[in-house]
């Protein structure tokens, strides 16, 4: 039998609820089809941890995490610690150590969610948004200077490289080809950004000659906000910066109804290292420990997981439980307009999983 060892970071807030909830899900999955196990190596690095030690993560944390298939990341993100410490020193530092980049976050309306949308069908709003995440705005190059003076001085520089443009453009448009629809959409802001997001638009046109059945187009960022809310069947797959699209999945999870339900995959596709799973909905510290986190994007995230390592099957009935279970109201958490709670949801999935 299969075992895949899988690390789980919940980081901080609600993903020390979240994460449990995913590694419940996975063994009871995993016991129903019999046909592979998992082994759970768990971490506690996050705020408490920088509490403690004063970094987020050990130095070398990377090299326990080497040898696993895959990691499951609940959230990093403290009140009391500046969040750069806690992006830069937990998040950032696996995404970027392990050559993550290719960051992917699907986007649909699932059964039973009221998505803001009113005359938005489900159909039309089913959407892969991925977003290069090695580089670009959060490449983290810049300074400050004559702090406290009036002259004071901050940069941060976009560095945009051709080999990570390229790779991130092929990528997006394998796989948009994977989709039905074989569409795809480019962002950048090269009205204003006159040099980075030409270079964007010029290696657009050049990947595409490698895709002549993915048909293609380009859209400004401010003008895609727009067309994401006035048009959302007009999308299908999108591509962007960094910067870029970090907002605009956050603004994709909204119209689908809840930051709760999105997940994320940080994605190195040529498998030298682990990728890493995440929900998007962050710590979440005002409701941390009260039992309300929605688990639904963690759950969502674990299909991702389960995807990667190859395991369709069961991707593919887990993903079928979770609708399910937003399919029924009295399961939704309190982002939804619900009173149900974590270990409510939680059990219900595991049910559903068993037949029940």
């Amino acid at each position: 039998m299969k075992t895949y060892k899988i690390a789980c970071i919940p980081g901080d807030g609600i993903g020390k609820e979240v994460v449990p909830a995913g590694q419940t899900a996975l063994d009871t999955l995993a016991r129903k089809l019999g046909t592979f196990r998992f082994e759970f190596s768990s971490f506690d690095w996050g705020g408490d941890y920088y509490r403690q030690h004063g970094i987020m993560m050990p130095e070398d944390g990377l090299k326990d995490l080497r040898d696993k298939d895959a990691i499951l990341f609940g959230s990093a993100g403290d009140p009391h610690i500046p969040d750069h410490i806690t992006l830069w020193g937990l998040r950032l530092k696996i995404c970027q150590g392990f050559d993550q980049y290719a960051n992917v976050r699907p986007t649909r309306i699932l059964p039973g969610i009221d998505a803001p949308l009113k005359r938005c069908r489900p159909e039309d709003l089913n959407w892969v948004i991925v977003r290069e995440n090695s580089e670009g705005e959060y490449a983290g190059v810049g300074g400050r200077v004559h702090q406290g003076h009036p002259t004071e001085v901050a940069t941060d520089v976009a560095m945009h490289t051709r080999t990570g443009v390229e790779r991130i453009m092929r990528f997006a448009f394998g796989l948009a080809r994977s989709r039905p629809r074989k569409l795809l959409t480019v962002v950048t802001k090269s009205n204003a950004q006159r040099h980075a997001m030409v270079m964007w638009d010029e290696i657009a046109v050049q990947i595409s000659k490698e895709f002549p059945d993915v048909k293609w187009d380009k859209e400004l960022v401010d003008a895609m906000t727009a067309r994401m809310v006035n048009r959302p069947a007009s999308i299908d797959t999108v591509v962007a910066t960094n910067l870029h699209a970090d907002v605009l999945s956050d603004l994709a999870a909204a119209l689908a109804g809840s930051l709760g339900i999105a997940p994320t995959g940080n994605i190195d596709p040529e498998r030298r290292y682990p990728s890493m799973f995440e929900p998007i909905h962050g710590s979440a510290f005002d409701i941390m420990g009260k039992g309300l986190a929605n688990p639904i994007g963690t759950f969502w995230s674990c299909v991702m997981m389960l995807e990667h390592l190859g395991e369709q099957a069961a991707a593919d009935k887990l993903m079928e439980v979770i609708e399910s279970v937003t399919a029924d109201p009295k399961l939704h958490t309190g982002d939804l307009g619900g009173q149900a709670t974590t270990a409510q949801v939680t059990s219900a999935v595991c049910q559903r999983i068993n037949g029940a």
